[in-house]
């Protein structure tokens, strides 16, 4: 059983691990210039965005409550209001301290909600690689086996087929010899050999 082997680009494989990082970086970098062209000490944006920040937590909540909640929503509403709230404060603060602490609070939490997933999906992964190898070797094995029993098959069938051809053999060059009598065959308990009519015209 062969299988195609998928070789990932290095790239593929870093962007979960910075992508965190970079989506907190990107909203303080945008607050920030959102705070240069006017936002500093503006009381309508910090209301506008505490609104916006409050609108998605609660709507996380909302995805979250019950037994059937979507954990893929709720985490990606939570998220969202981190992120407004976090680009409120960059962009109402005077300096780059309390903007800074709250970035490296997002993403911190952002790394820790995303190795939950990380963990889930490698353990998700070698479940995955345990299976297809079991698969592969109960296959391998079955192939194994009827391999062998067709062999077996085979072999036999080749012997029968020898014995039988050293058995014609004999009885033909037995049957050259002189008293050679086919009825003292028969008597022996030996099977009847076939009589061949020679008057049947064909």
């Amino acid at each position: 059983m062969n299988e195609t082997l998928i070789q990932r680009h290095w790239a593929a494989l870093a962007a979960p691990k910075v992508a965190p990082a970079l989506a907190t970086s990107t909203v303080l970098i945008l607050g920030r210039i959102w705070n240069a062209n006017g936002a500093e000490h503006s009381t309508g944006n910090a209301a506008l965005m505490v609104v916006l920040a409050a609108g998605a937590a609660t709507a996380g909540a909302f995805a979250s409550a019950g037994r059937t909640g979507d954990s893929v929503i709720a985490g990606t509403a939570f998220a969202t209001s981190g992120g407004l709230a976090l680009a409120g404060v960059a962009g109402y603060a005077d300096g780059l301290p309390l903007p800074l602490l709250l970035w490296a609070v997002a993403t911190a939490a952002a790394y820790g909600i995303a190795a939950r997933y990380w963990r889930t999906d490698r353990r998700d992964t070698v479940a995955y690689g345990r299976q297809t190898t079991s698969r592969r070797e109960e296959h391998g094995h079955v192939e194994r086996v009827e391999a062998l029993r067709a062999g077996a098959q085979i072999e036999v069938a080749r012997c029968g087929a020898a014995y039988a051809e050293q058995l014609a053999t004999a009885l033909i060059t037995r049957a050259t010899l002189p008293g050679f009598d086919p009825q003292a065959l028969t008597r022996a308990g030996l099977p009847e050999l076939p009589t061949v009519d020679t008057t049947k015209e064909h």
